[in-house]
């Protein structure tokens, strides 16, 4: 299913962030970027991703009409850039890889976003998705409304600063896994 080889071909046709963010309209880019500009990771946030050492790929299913990835993927550009080199990203868009958002349906539906991560081999480490636990959480204290927020709409400072700690966990997770490896840690006499 989500073999090397699918991993890797759609990672070489994934657009990194500042390209993906370009195929949405000016009001989608406007979203994205008020997101984007309001990122901030914390110190031991920024040492846990500059201590990061192995390569990962990070391959996302999106939609710039999406408001979850509006609100989400942005924190994971930071979080990449961040990482000192470990972490590689790359967007596809959902309806236009369909094939791959079919592969990695969730509760029965095509979710946005869906986060692959992958090792530098292109082997599965994990999926992430739609939502974070924190968005989730306040999704349902909510309980009303839209099940799939507007791309304009305001995040609280609360649950983003906790759905940008659940980004860099996961990130971390799939990190730690390739980390310990046997099979790469021989590879990498570490």
């Amino acid at each position: 299913m989500l073999t090397p080889d699918l991993l890797r071909s759609t990672f070489q046709v994934a657009l990194p962030y500042e390209r993906y963010v370009l195929t949405g309209s000016p009001d989608q880019q406007k979203s994205w970027a008020r997101v984007h500009e309001s990122v901030a990771l914390t110190p031991d946030q920024r040492a846990v991703l500059a201590g990061m050492t192995r390569r990962v790929h990070i391959i996302i299913t999106s939609g710039m009409w999406c408001g979850d990835c509006a609100q989400q993927v942005p924190m994971l550009d930071h979080i990449v850039r961040a990482s000192s080199g470990a972490l590689h990203m790359g967007l596809v868009d959902r309806d236009v890889h369909k094939h791959l958002a079919d592969i990695v349906r969730i509760c029965g539906g095509n979710r946005v976003p869906t986060v692959l991560f992958a090792n530098e081999d292109f082997e599965f480490l994990g999926l992430y998705g739609d939502k974070s636990l924190a968005r989730l959480r306040a999704i349902a204290r909510r309980s009303v409304g839209a099940s799939c927020v507007l791309p304009s709409a305001r995040l609280d400072v609360s649950e983003a600063a906790a759905t940008l700690a659940d980004w860099v966990g996961e990130c971390e997770r799939a990190h730690l896994i390739a980390r310990l490896s046997p099979r790469l840690r021989e590879r990498h006499g570490d």
